[in-house]
């Protein structure tokens, strides 16, 4: 019996990883390309383009997203179920990989930074290569949204509105300005504020783009981080940011299902205001119920 019971354990070790770890990891892969190297290690973007597509064709919309994990952890796997859904709907769709910090990095820090300004670069440096190689990916580079998760949607908002912490290496005379946001708790801070390269606050200015951005309620990263950011944005007058409340649900809570989904439908009406997706959400809402709350 002990030796069935091994086998049976050493079967599950041997297993490959996606039948351990749930459905989405049966999605199709995209396409892996290297947007920069530093220090000898790759820095990836996964991108998924829509069936059928060819760069020959009439561009279309891209959307560029950035994993959550506390600027020291996640993977851009994170959002490979909302990318392959944005290419099943018409667009290009990427999710990268970038540098995190570090306990060194944070030891390394001169007073008044934050580690969090690391990541930044990268940041980037993805929107400068995805840009750059906009016309063989099939990409109209007016019509490119960026956005993330906690950290990846902080990172996603200061890599395109601070002019600072670039590359030295980035080609030059590539912006990394774009059109639009979708941002799933993005994890602002007062705290921030300690270093103006890394608070989204100090570079929020009128011309910010459209967004939709979607909380928990019990979200403490909405009440200490983006109802400052909300405040500032009344008072210069931006009205074009939709922003969606998940009731009872805390931080990340749109990791699971049915938010998965239920954010994505919103996200897909938002892009179809826009013009960048055409006809109706492909997904369905719950049967049970759940739903999200504009706030006004």
């Amino acid at each position: 019996m002990k030796k069935i019971l091994l086998i049976i354990l050493m079967a599950m070790i041997c297993l490959p990883a996606y039948a351990q770890r749930g459905d989405d990891d049966n999605l199709p892969k995209g396409k892996v390309y290297v947007y920069k190297q530093a220090n000898g290690i790759n820095r990836e973007m996964e991108i998924y383009f829509p069936q059928g597509k060819k760069a020959s064709q009439k561009p279309v919309a891209g959307i560029i997203l950035f994993h959550g994990g506390g600027w020291g952890g996640g993977s851009r796997e994170a959002f490979s179920y909302q990318c392959n859904y944005f290419a099943s709907r018409g667009m290009v769709a990427a999710t990268v990989t970038y540098r995190l910090r570090t306990k060194d990095d944070r030891a390394a820090m001169k007073d008044g930074q934050s580690s969090k300004r690391v990541c930044i670069p990268d940041v980037k440096s993805a929107i400068r290569w995805f840009k750059q190689h906009a016309k063989e990916l099939g990409v109209d580079p007016s019509r490119i949204v960026a956005g993330g998760g906690s950290a990846g949607g902080h990172i996603s908002l200061l890599g395109t509105t601070n002019p600072g912490l670039n590359d030295p290496n980035d080609p030059k005379g590539i912006d990394t300005s774009v059109a639009a946001y979708v941002l799933f708790n993005p994890a602002l801070s007062k705290s921030d504020a300690k270093d103006p390269d890394v608070d989204f606050m100090q570079h929020l200015k009128a011309d910010f783009g459209p967004a939709i951005v979607f909380f928990g309620s019990e979200d403490k990263w909405m009440v200490n981080g983006w109802t400052p950011a909300a405040t500032k944005m009344k008072s210069l007058g931006i009205t074009s940011v939709d922003m969606r409340i998940a009731e009872g649900e805390s931080h990340a809570f749109f990791n699971k299902q049915p938010w998965k989904d239920i954010t994505l439908i919103a996200a897909d009406r938002f892009l179809n205001k826009l013009g960048y997706i055409k006809g109706e959400p492909t997904l369905q809402m719950p049967k049970t119920g759940e739903k999200l709350v504009v706030k006004r």
